[in-house]
């Protein structure tokens, strides 16, 4: 068994963590930087239950904090927290780092022991919306059941707005004109706080006209986040890396979205909840379970336990399951064997029909839903 307190293995996640993040969030790589190099901050991570000991926490605990001291030096290098923020690289974030976290143990020590990474990425949907259309091309209207959803969000797919862009160049970003579905419009959030989701795309991604009818969409998560509670709201957007601001709006946007008209959650272990929560609904309607980025935080037995569950179900009616995870973080899920051991996003179909079960390797996508590539 790993030793929860190995120093070493600590680092490593964090600097693995730091190389990650860089191109897209540099406050948050210099972030794990000086929470490599310094053992007051980094060993915080052991008092975390283990499957949770990862520097995405212990970001989120740090940001929760400064999110609520907004006058505080160290906000002064969060994008989202003022405009005329300081440089990643001034060598003065070490020191204040380390004074802000050890001023406030307690406080860090709690959130650490107590919350759990609960990202609810909405730029996600965009990666769903094409899988989605598949299925309603000849299953509709579908019961969406989002896993692992936190607090709903992304059960609000069908009230967001997309533009998917056709990447030309080779890059990650698109021309900026390309198909809109929904109330289409420039900017990253629109009407009435609509959030616009705008995705690049490289292959024949099968960008839908309208959104597939949903009759009916439930979440479930372990420990659900109430979006009506100030402190869970601000641990949400906490889990939002500062540097991204245009995350950081479009998830404000969705968390209003979803005050006006809170979504439904089932609070349970979705290996134990997940065939009676389908079992519910109508025969009408067709079950549609998503996951994104969270089978990861489940053990290998839950993680087979949960695709079994989904074999029972599909044995007895008609089901569908989208999931964009990590091949080399959740090994056990079907994934395209050319990708098994990668560090990447695959978005996968398996559909079950009169009990027989498909399985199509749709596209590798970013993790928070920022371009998609169809295979």
């Amino acid at each position: 068994m790993r030793d929860p307190w190995n120093d070493s293995e600590l680092v490593q996640r964090v600097e693995t963590h730091q190389r990650y993040s860089l191109t897209r969030a540099p406050l948050n790589a210099a972030l794990c930087g000086v929470i490599a190099r310094d053992r007051s901050l980094h060993t915080l991570l052991a008092h975390a239950p283990v499957e949770q000991q990862l520097p995405v926490l212990l970001l989120a605990a740090i940001h929760f904090l400064v999110i609520g001291e907004p006058d505080h030096e160290l906000a002064a290098w969060y994008p989202n927290l003022t405009s005329d923020f300081r440089d990643p690289a001034d060598p003065a974030l070490a020191r204040v780092l380390h004074d802000f976290v050890n001023d406030r143990g307690p406080s860090m020590l709690d959130l650490l022991a107590t919350r759990r990474v609960q990202t609810n990425e909405v730029g996600r949907c965009a990666l769903f919306l094409p899988a989605l259309a598949l299925i309603a091309a000849d299953r509709t209207p579908i019961g969406h059941i989002d896993v692992g959803t936190s607090a709903g969000l992304t059960t609000l797919l069908p009230r967001f707005a997309y533009r998917y862009d056709v990447d030309e160049a080779g890059g990650d970003e698109g021309a900026g004109d390309g198909e809109e579905v929904g109330a289409g419009a420039s900017g990253d959030v629109i009407g009435d706080g609509q959030p616009l989701l705008v995705c690049s795309t490289r292959g024949a991604v099968p960008v839908p006209t309208e959104i597939p009818t949903i009759a009916r969409a439930r979440g479930i998560d372990l420990d659900p986040i109430d979006i009506t509670d100030p402190d869970d709201a601000r641990w949400l957007r906490a889990c939002c890396w500062p540097d991204q601001i245009d995350r950081f709006e479009r998830l404000a946007a969705a968390i209003e979205m979803a005050r006006t008209d809170p979504p439904e959650i089932v609070a349970g272990d979705a290996v134990a909840v997940i065939r009676d929560t389908i079992d519910t609904l109508p025969s009408d309607q067709h079950p549609v379970v998503t996951c994104s980025w969270a089978l990861n935080y489940l053990t290998a037995d839950a993680r087979r336990a949960f695709v079994a569950e989904l074999d029972a179900a599909g044995a007895a009616r008609d089901l569908s399951w989208v999931f964009a995870e990590s091949p080399a973080l959740a090994p056990e899920l079907p994934h395209a064997p050319d990708l098994r051991g990668e560090h990447t996003t695959a978005l996968v179909l398996v559909r079950w029909r009169e009990g027989e079960r498909q399985v199509d390797h749709l596209a590798t996508g970013h993790p928070h839903g920022y371009w998609l590539h169809w295979r």
